[in-house]
């Protein structure tokens, strides 16, 4: 991406998110990395880099290990492996084998399973390969502390063998004659010592000229002398030369080894950019966090339509300090490119700027940002700002030559692909002509398409936005009774600078106010006041149109507890009707019974009885009559015992018996031939001819 000027990632403190990226990175590679950060403009990086973040942020968050634990910063082992002649040390080796063992790791982590569920991770080792024979070379010659191993060679281990027999051999000697000076009073407090690689024994140094041997030193109080005893001196030879060949053998080995691993030196420095990028990565992953950063949806054109999108330096300010960080929610398109934000001073204006470039710059580098992850961003070839004063001594600029300085390089080299931001347009000189200045301006970009956002007290462009196409207002909202700015964004209207306001809230002399409006335009002062007003008529409706939501939220749960008690109510009502249908079949069964038993006891008497018409009558009055009495059952005798029939026209309200069944109830409609009678809980439609108004008897309502 362009930027312009230089200093304009320093104006957007895009060198502060770089500096929290570093501090977040482990290796050297991934710091590197992350100090040298640049902006992209090609979607598929772009869109690489960000699934990788994306994807290592959901591991964080699931508390999911990955296997990236190398940080050292080998990369001058790397080199000397790959050139000729050059020799590694056992504790470099044992670094390579480190890096060789992580990228194992990383390989074994990526199963099938893993593969498909994190592409972008996998991406950065899909095209090299895991080369076992890297750990088995170093693991035949060195031990687990990088010492070069005894059967690392045929002439080591003789050496080594030699070696350990001529110290038991010398031990043995040099304790002799530390034994017989110790007899002979010679010896010092500290018995022995070793001097320029030899063993040599510490005597009191008045008694130096009664041992043999050669003397190797004297203590600084001059007391003690340090003598190799002549006993040993021929042993302390060879054990030298045994030493000195060792460490020829081994420097061979070490070397022989360097000499394998050469070829795999471009390998290994793959393996090192590996496990730096994945560290690269998990800072990424990390600076998300912290910052609340999501992936939003890339598209590859200028657009940007951001929900929710949060300053992230300011974002973690409030967060430590607790305090609530406002979003700001804007989109700007091919119809609405250019957005013109008016305001109060200290209102939010330039954070509202800031927010955008500097989300719009961490994008296109890779880093998740702080918006909703619906939103939709963007990609731009051209970033411009001018924020601030920039007054030049060094070229004799005053502020406003300055300021058009910047102006004409925007509309020299801004297109269609240029997000530009600009703070007071037509600011530092006669209001008239700096506002007639930054209105041509604003045309001039318009035209070449570009995106942008602009910060004014000019009401004159204020006007502008209104009429222009592609230009529209914004402004950042006011608490003009606390005299508060709010710190929100409200795009589709501009905003008063709330001038005389502040002066009267902070008690500035009301006869000095009065003067400074009479000095003002009629016009302007009135359309200032109708900006002021239609503000706060806004901010009321906004409030009001919360309450409303939150009625309407009350309103929708009520509702659906309204639907809960009914629900339930009509539950209970089938219940009830299915115990009631249950008793009245419980009473047939019995019924049943009854009459099972007296057609037994008549089977037997049949047996018995000559008189088989007597029987047969017993039968025919036992289950033909039986239909008739089933009208006056159990619930007939109740029903009759408590109501009266009363020979009187059905009316509404009338309490009525069903002949059918003997169930009583109240009628609540008449309609037409039918009446709808409340049985209970339940409404019942049913036939006049098969109603009869009853009312209760006397004593049972006494």
């Amino acid at each position: 991406m362009k930027v312009y000027p230089e200093s304009a990632a320093i104006q957007l403190e895009f060198d502060k998110i770089k500096s929290l990226l570093t501090a977040h990175c482990n290796s050297e590679y991934g710091k590197q990395k992350a100090e040298q950060l640049r902006i992209h403009t090609k979607k598929e990086y772009i869109e690489l880099e960000l699934q990788q973040s994306h994807e290592y942020k959901l591991l964080l968050q699931n508390a999911q290990y990955f296997p990236n634990d190398f940080t050292l910063n080998i990369s001058r082992e790397i080199k000397l492996l790959g050139i000729e002649g050059s020799t590694l040390s056992g504790e470099e080796f044992l670094h390579i084998r480190r890096l060789a063992e992580n990228v194992e790791k990383i390989f074994r982590w990526f199963d099938n399973e893993r593969k498909t569920a994190y592409p972008a991770l996998y991406k950065v080792i899909e095209h090299t390969y895991y080369e076992k024979i890297i750990i088995k070379l170093i693991d035949d010659v060195l031990d687990e502390v990088g010492t070069v191993k005894d059967n690392a060679s045929a002439d080591l281990q003789r050496i080594r063998m030699n070696l350990y027999r001529k110290r038991n051999e010398l031990r043995r000697m040099f304790d002799k004659v530390v034994a017989r000076l110790n007899k002979s009073g010679y010896a010092a407090d500290i018995e022995e010592s070793f001097s320029n690689g030899r063993r040599v024994v510490a005597v009191f140094s008045e008694h130096k000229r009664q041992v043999k041997g050669i003397l190797h030193g004297e203590s600084d109080s001059r007391k003690t002398a340090f003598i190799e005893p002549e006993e040993t001196i021929e042993l302390n030879n060879e054990l030298y030369t045994l030493e000195n060949d060792e460490r020829k053998e081994v420097q061979r080995i070490l070397k022989a080894l360097t000499a394998q691993l050469n070829v795999y030196s471009a390998l290994l420095q793959t393996y090192y950019a590996v496990a730096g990028e994945y560290d690269f990565i998990k800072a990424k992953a990390k600076l998300a966090i912290d910052v609340n950063g999501n992936y939003p949806n890339l598209v590859d054109k200028a657009h940007l339509e951001l929900k929710d999108a949060y300053h992230p330096l300011l974002y973690l300010y409030n967060k430590r300090s607790e305090r609530k960080t406002i979003p700001v929610t804007l989109t700007l398109d091919d119809k609405k490119r250019i957005l013109v934000i008016s305001g109060p001073n200290a209102g939010g204006k330039t954070v509202t700027m800031k927010t955008i470039g500097l989300n719009q710059m961490m994008l296109q580098s890779g880093l998740l940002v702080p918006v909703s992850p619906v939103s939709q961003m963007g990609i731009f070839k051209q970033l411009f700002i001018h924020i601030g004063d920039t007054q030049s001594i060094e070229f004799e600029l005053s502020t406003y030559s300055s300021h058009l300085l910047h102006m004409k390089y925007f509309i020299e080299n801004a297109n269609g692909r240029t997000l530009f931001f600009i703070d007071e347009l037509g600011s530092g000189s006669d209001p008239n002509l700096g506002g007639s200045f930054a209105e041509v301006i604003m045309e001039e970009l318009s035209k070449k398409h570009s995106f942008g956002i602009v910060t004014t007290h000019y009401l004159n462009l204020k006007v502008m936005a209104n009429h222009t196409a592609g230009v529209i207002n914004g402004a950042m909202a006011f608490d003009e009774v606390n005299l508060q700015p709010l710190y929100k964004l409200i795009v589709g209207k501009p905003g008063s600078s709330y001038t005389f306001s502040i002066a009267e809230r902070i008690g500035l002399s009301k006869q000095l106010i009065a003067r400074a409006r009479q000095l003002v335009e009629e016009d302007h002062f009135r359309l200032d006041k109708l900006l002021n007003r239609t503000e706060q008529d806004q901010q009321r409706l906004d409030v009001e149109k919360k309450e409303l939501h939150a009625l309407l939220k009350e309103n929708e749960k009520l509702r659906k507890e309204m639907e809960a008690v009914m629900n339930k109510e009509k539950h209970r009502q089938q219940v009830e009707l299915l115990h009631h249908q249950n008793k009245i079949t419980e009473e047939k069964i019995t019924d049943l019974k009854e009459t099972e038993r007296r057609l037994k006891q008549i089977v037997l008497e049949w047996r018995k009885s000559d008189n088989k018409e007597a029987i047969i009558n017993q039968i025919q009055n036992l289950l033909f009559k039986k239909k008739e009495q089933a009208v006056t059952n159990k619930l007939a005798k109740k029903v009759d015992s408590k109501y009266n029939e009363v020979n009187a026209e059905i009316a509404v309200g009338s309490k009525v018996k069903m002949k059918k069944n003997h169930q009583v109830g109240e009628v609540k409609e008449i309609r037409g031939k039918r009446a709808v009678v409340q049985i209970g809980l339940l409404p019942m439609s049913v036939e006049l001819t098969d109603l009869v108004v009853v009312e209760i008897k006397a004593q049972a309502a006494n």
